[in-house]
């Protein structure tokens, strides 16, 4: 266990993402599901499209890269924008449901790797960061659902920034 990572851990917390995801967001009316921050921000709808992108073209395509090389060879780019074409007319039912077959599929991709330590320090080439290893990217994976969820929760929270009143100085999510 390098920098604490554990890969058990890793895909337990990824296995909920989707379940977390449905809970909080299938059935709610669109004011709660595409607000955004403002110009350039993302809704819950935008990051759900996010994270469908990602599931694949990003993590387990990354992983298969890094486990079967070569090293020197860069990963492709990721259009980390790519949501608002490929999801545009698409239910949020629809799309839950979508990463949550994608995500069930690649957490069995990535339990068939079978991976050990070695394995998971074995390297690819990011294009902007150069040299990374197996567990850093596996590691990023589960940060970047946590980043999105704690996005979806502030998000979300705005909408009463006002109605709450005077305790808004008492919780932290509009502090963001």
């Amino acid at each position: 266990m390098k920098d604490g990572f554990v890969l058990r851990d890793a895909i337990q917390i990824l296995g909920r993402t989707p379940e977390i995801l449905r809970a909080l967001l299938a059935g709610l009316p669109e004011e709660w599901t595409a607000t955004n921050e403002g110009p350039g921000t993302w809704s819950p709808y935008d990051i759900i499209g996010h994270l469908i992108h990602g599931e694949k073209t990003d993590w387990i395509p990354r992983a298969r890269h890094i486990l079967q090389g070569p090293a020197e060879v860069p990963f492709g780019p990721f259009d980390r924008f790519a949501q608002f074409r490929e999801s545009e007319g698409m239910s949020l039912d629809v799309l839950l449901a979508e990463l949550e077959r994608l995500r069930r599929d690649n957490l069995q991709e990535l339990t068939s790797f079978n991976l050990n330590e070695t394995d998971l320090d074995r390297t690819g080439r990011h294009p902007a960061f150069g040299q990374v290893t197996l567990r850093q990217l596996l590691a990023t994976w589960v940060c970047h659902d946590l980043n999105h969820l704690a996005q979806i929760a502030r998000v979300m929270g705005k909408r009463y920034r006002e109605a709450v009143g005077p305790w808004k100085e008492y919780l932290s999510i509009f502090n963001s």
